[in-house]
């Protein structure tokens, strides 16, 4: 084959290393959206469509190369697969997203179908509403994680565009860039290592492509460097880039805060104040109101229903209590219940139907542990329930007037069952509910006060409830307050013992967390009063906020510590409660358009810049971590591609001999596919013996061989002694040695073709020498 047939395959080789560099690039810079999420099950998929992208494109252009080849010079086919190749492309792309995300509508699980497709537009739709639901680090949910694998698909395309089509493999770091924004962006507080040593990494292999593209082009003569002219030269660039992208964003301003988008809690229609329980409105606006405003009518199985939930509040800060991210992806039309109970927790069963009035919010309020919730003349598609939080929420819709039916296990245990919950292991998961800041010392000893002799997780949870139920320590409820002097909310109100529920609640489950034991704060509302037809009508007055504690076997277990009337208190057997104490001179009604006092204590706030996550473990059970799986496949590649360093060397030597064609150049590759076959060859032989032992040793099996050697010999020897201008390109002689090397193969064994084949002993050789004549002549004789 002559040198110009051979430039297509060879072009098509070079630019397949482009694409491999390009796509281990965007794998490694993909790795900065790491913090963004709660945890990693996000990233098996990025890396199978960007391998999709990179050996995708690999194939299409080598396919289009050898199709261009057969058609000859000035064929058209190369410059139309520039077109073809991308399209090829993001047809791979889809495939991989079905496969992964929506594989049950597809032809056999792989050819995307328009039923498949649909529901992958559909679950991207998703996504993009789980973008205005979460914050950082967020949950990965189905259509986050396939938002997020179709983005970084697409700057794999772009890169690869730029890095292979274009031989722009640095400009590729612009997309490189657009990965480093994200986090920037969204991530609370500092960025994490990772997020800017990724893409600087990512970033050094462009530049390697680049260097190694310019560079080793112009040296293809060769030097026989075992790892090619240029490439140290490229090396040394990425380490350099490396540093300085490990070191320069020290010294740049990043965004400190961020978040995905504004949340949940603050997205909803309603006003926050009397006709929606939102966590961004302070519930003083709601118990405040001149008048109460009927907000549900509750058609219920029980004569004592208990509380209606609407929101988990889960992490507390200095600034308060709040709700992070919910886990969107469960349809509340589910069949299988929405919160089964632990086995042994003792319940009954409530039936309610629920009509709203006058309540217009995202959450929607249901009683306690629902199994089964159906909304009457609307999509149940658009309500979705958060396990880890047990609430039910709009996704673009609002309660307005809903009717819904909900079937709920209501968990009644005895103060025997909750005695017997044993204190949890150190390594378990609920222990996240017990997340504090740094809390004043007055706070801290008032904590360690108050667990002193608890024996059980029960006995301290009582211990807190009953110091601001015991009309001893004359907590009052009040819904104004006097100003603190200390600068710390929590810690003022714990010494003025003035609030409302709020502040009750919130207090309660900061000292219960400080004993160790997990809790959180819910808002919700008390069940309203009883009408003669027998309904119950809950109003703006029933808004309510209380504490839930985990118990180990039992589950979420409600307290309430706030003194309020006989009269809106659920009765709770395993935390009995004494008459309220209240502050008859703040209950009127306060003068319309006149200011409310602030709240002294910790309020139920919607902060989005949250600093840690509560995971739905049930959510991400089947979704182990594939830091090891990916650790280990790294390690073994790197390996594997060690191995394949003198195998590779081997084969661009034997190319570079070939399309030299001169006498001198075949010779030498004959001699090393000897070496790397074992066959023993005298060092003094001249061409003419050589050859005779060759011929000996191929007769019989391989006449071909034969008079091919001969002829190998006979063009060395007059390249040798032959006067000059005889020792240019000889065809004859390349086709010779081709059949030599034909016959000594089919003569060898099958281990001496393999090592022949994976670890070349003439490259070895060449290695060797290589480093020895770069070694310091004091070095090299000691």
């Amino acid at each position: 084959m002559s040198r110009d047939a051979d430039e297509l395959p060879r072009a098509a080789q070079g630019r397949a290393s482009t694409a491999v560099a390009a796509g281990v690039a965007v794998g490694l810079g993909a790795l900065a959206l790491d913090p963004v999420f709660a945890a990693r099950s996000w990233i098996p998929p990025v890396v199978v469509v960007v391998a999709a992208v990179s050996l995708g494109g690999i194939a299409l252009r080598a396919g289009l190369a050898r199709l261009a080849e057969s058609r000859g010079p000035g064929a058209a086919v190369p410059a139309l697969g520039r077109a073809l190749v991308p399209a090829g492309q993001l047809l791979l792309v889809l495939v991989v997203l079905t496969r992964i995300f929506t594989p049950e509508q597809s032809w056999a699980g792989l050819v995307p179908t328009p039923a498949s497709v649909g529901d992958l537009l559909a679950l991207l739709g998703d996504g993009l509403a789980e973008i205005r639901e979460q914050a950082t680090p967020a949950l990965p949910l189905s259509g986050l994680v396939a938002l997020t694998t179709l983005f970084v698909a697409l700057v794999a395309l772009a890169v690869d565009l730029l890095a292979v089509p274009a031989r722009q493999p640095a400009l590729g770091g612009l997309g490189l860039l657009v990965l480093y924004c994200v986090p920037v962006s969204t991530v609370t507080g500092g960025v994490a290592f990772i997020s800017f040593a990724a893409p600087a990494a990512g970033f050094a292999v462009l530049l390697w492509a680049d260097q190694r593209g310019r560079l080793g082009t112009s040296a293809d003569g060769g030097s026989g460097a075992p790892l090619g002219t240029g490439t140290l030269p490229a090396l040394r660039t990425g380490a350099l880039a490396l540093v300085a992208g490990l070191v320069l964003p020290l010294f740049v301003p990043t965004l400190a805060e961020g978040s995905l988008a504004s949340g949940i809690g603050g997205s909803g229609t309603g006003d926050g104040v009397g006709s929606a329980l939102d966590p961004v409105a302070e519930m003083q606006g709601q118990l405040n109101l001149p008048e109460p405003i009927d907000l549900l009518s509750l058609d219920t199985s029980v004569d004592d229903p208990g509380y209606l939930r609407a929101v988990a509040l889960d992490e507390y800060d200095e600034d308060g209590w709040h709700l992070t991210n919910l886990n969107g992806q469960q349809s509340i039309a589910q069949e299988r219940p929405l919160a089964p109970l632990p086995g042994r927790t003792p319940s009954r069963e409530v039936r309610e139907r629920i009509t709203v009035l006058d309540h217009d919010d995202q959450f929607l309020p249901v009683p306690y542990s629902p199994q089964q919730v159906e909304v009457r003349d609307a999509a149940d598609d658009d309500w979705r329930f958060d396990r880890a939080g047990s609430t039910v929420f709009g996704r673009d819709v609002t309660t307005e007037d809903l009717e819904y039916e909900v079937v709920a296990e209501q968990p009644e245990p005895s103060v025997e069952d909750l005695e017997a919950a044993p204190a949890l292991d150190p390594d378990d998961d609920m222990l996240r509910y017990t997340e504090l800041p740094e809390l004043a010392p007055s706070v801290r000893d008032l904590a360690a006060q108050l667990s002193t002799g608890a024996r059980t997780p029960y006995d301290r949870v009582r211990a807190v409830l009953d110091h601001f139920t015991d009309p001893a320590n004359d907590f009052v409820y009040s819904l104004s307050t006097t100003p603190g002097t200390t600068g710390d909310d929590l810690a003022d109100f714990l010494r003025l013992k003035r609030g409302y529920c709020e502040q009750y609640a919130g207090a309660m489950a900061v000292l219960v967390r400080a004993t160790g034991v997990p809790a959180r704060v819910v808002l919700g509302y008390t069940p309203g009063q009883e009408q003669a037809d027998g309904a119950r009508v809950v109003t703006s007055d029933d808004a309510h906020a209380w504490v839930e504690a985990w118990f180990a076997g039992i589950g979420w277990i409600p307290f309430d510590p706030t003194p309020i009337a006989a009269n809106r208190a659920v009765e709770l057997p395993w935390a009995p409660r004494v008459d309220a104490t209240v502050d008859e001179t703040v209950v009127e009604p306060p003068v319309p358009g006149a200011e409310l006092p602030l709240p002294s204590g910790p309020t139920a706030e919607l902060d989005r810049d949250d600093e840690f996550t509560p995971l739905d473990t049930d959510a991400l059970a089947d979704d182990p971590s594939p830091l090891p799986w990916l650790a280990g496949t790294g390690a073994a590649a790197l390996v594997l591609a060690l191995a394949a360093l003198p195998a590779l060397q081997r084969r661009r030597t034997r190319r570079r001999r070939l399309d030299d064609g001169t006498p001198g150049e075949l010779w030498a590759e004959l001699l090393a596919t000897t070496t790397d076959l074992g066959i023993t060859v005298t060092g003094t032989s001249t061409a003419r013996q050589l050859a005779r032992q060759l011929a000996e040793q191929l007769s019989g099996a391989e006449p071909a061989a034969v008079t091919a050697v001969r002829t190998l010999a006979l063009a060395q020897e007059r390249a040798v002694y032959g006067p000059p201008g005889t020792a240019g390109a000889d065809p004859a002689a390349a086709t010779a040695l081709r059949t030599v090397r034909r016959g000594l193969l089919r003569q060898a064994t099958r281990g001496q073709r393999l090592r022949a084949n994976v670890w070349p002993a003439s490259t070895l050789a060449d290695a060797g020498r290589w480093v020895t004549a770069r070694t310091p002549r004091p070095l090299r004789a000691a």
